[in-house]
């Protein structure tokens, strides 16, 4: 079988499935937008976007335009392929930024699986989250319209992925037919506990700490409650005098509005708060090795979402044992139960996190079979080892 992967970043949430079907034969060719993108077992081809998207386009119609463009430069290189003898038997392509839009047309009778990560509702679930107020009428079309190139992959694909079933569940009733909820699978060999771990990082010797309180996002954004884990950790660090507080991430926004020029959240977080900077760590983005052995000497993970797309670090959080605090928000519901395999509190509300925060850590004797529980949550539902083999059959058709 020949499998071809579509996404502006590598390897991203298909480099897994490519190199577990490459080693049981498969064909697999990626196609990305990162430069420099090499893998042993997973040719790689690249594409880029010829121009921007035009001067002056009207703001509903820009994301569009930018798809199409994205998409166009991916159809190039495919008809490139193709001339050369190259025909995929699947298809597989992130939805959103474009890169799938036109595969049917280079490759008609090849099977199109999309990948299908949000839709974006009128008052959507993130955006009137975050604002707790309705948007107005401008942003209501505008977010509307951030929908057509979903939709167009939506008609055209074959069968479509939602990796979970709250994100399953944002696309309107008429095309969840077409979706089935299947994770990208967490690697639970890697992702496991370490009895007796410690942290030592280069430049962060921790191996001597008695609490640390670990968080993980991309970006250092109010998507992701940065603002309120921040707030929260102020009163934390105060309360327990021994705790040391561990960050990954950068100090950027990777989901909704940017801040101005040499403006950030971490500088408004460090410069509205009291903390003691020795015992709060900010590590930058780590290697998997280094990021997996936070998560293994963490005393207690805090992971924060409004109700967006889950994050796979706070399911490799639970599945290395973590004591996962995480925010009472719809994503997080899905596989946290408040008291049985993890904690929840408000999102809203750092006071709230921080008390859940320090009971946690007062009482990690005690919560032994809660970090069992979320590992066994993982293991039975989202484990690579039975998420891989039901990919295989849906991409098999």
């Amino acid at each position: 079988m020949r499998i071809l992967f579509v996404h502006d970043n590598f390897p991203a949430q298909f480099g897994p499935i490519g190199e577990y079907l490459a080693a049981k034969g498969w064909e697999a060719v990626f196609g990305t937008a990162r430069k420099n993108a090499r893998h042993p077992t997973i040719k790689t081809f690249n594409y880029a976007p010829h121009r921007e998207i035009t001067k002056g386009v009207h703001p509903y119609a820009g994301t569009f335009e930018k798809a199409v463009i994205n998409g166009q430069a991916v159809a190039r290189a495919c008809f490139e392929l193709k001339r050369k003898g190259y025909n995929p038997d699947v298809m597989v392509a992130h939805s959103g930024w474009g890169p799938g839009m036109f595969l049917k047309d280079v490759w008609p009778d090849a099977r199109y699986v999309g990948y299908f990560e949000w839709y974006y509702q009128p008052n959507g679930a993130d955006v009137a989250f975050l604002t707790g107020e309705p948007q107005s009428d401008d942003e209501l079309c505008r977010t509307r319209a951030r929908n057509a190139p979903i939709l167009a992959d939506l008609a055209a694909c074959d069968v479509g992925v939602a990796p979970t079933e709250w994100q399953r569940a944002q696309f309107p009733d008429r095309f969840k037919d077409r979706l089935v909820a299947i994770h990208d699978g967490i690697l639970t060999d890697t992702y496991a506990p370490l009895p007796g771990a410690t942290l030592k990082l280069e430049g962060l010797d921790l191996s001597e700490a008695e609490e640390i309180v670990t968080y993980v996002a991309r970006g250092m954004e109010p998507y992701r409650g940065f603002p309120e884990f921040m707030a929260a950790m102020e009163i934390v660090m105060k309360r327990r005098p021994k705790a040391h507080v561990v960050v990954v991430g950068e100090d950027r926004v990777a989901y909704g509005k940017k801040l101005g020029e040499g403006d950030s959240f971490k500088k408004r977080a460090l410069t509205s708060g009291q903390f003691d900077m020795q015992r709060l760590h900010f590590t930058g983005l780590l290697p998997r090795a280094a990021y997996l052995k936070v998560l293994q000497a963490s005393s207690v993970h805090v992971y924060l979402t409004v109700p967006f797309v889950l994050s796979w670090s706070m399911m490799e959080a639970m599945s290395a044992g973590c004591l996962v605090v995480g925010s009472d928000t719809e994503p997080v519901r899905e596989l946290i139960r408040d008291g049985v395999n993890g904690r929840l509190a408000p999102f809203r509300a750092p006071e709230k996190i921080a008390e859940v925060v320090c009971d946690a850590l007062e009482r990690r004797a005690d919560h032994a079979e809660m970090r069992k529980a979320a590992r066994d949550t993982i293991l039975r539902t989202y484990a690579a080892r039975d998420v891989y083999p039901k990919k295989e059959a849906l991409f098999r058709g």
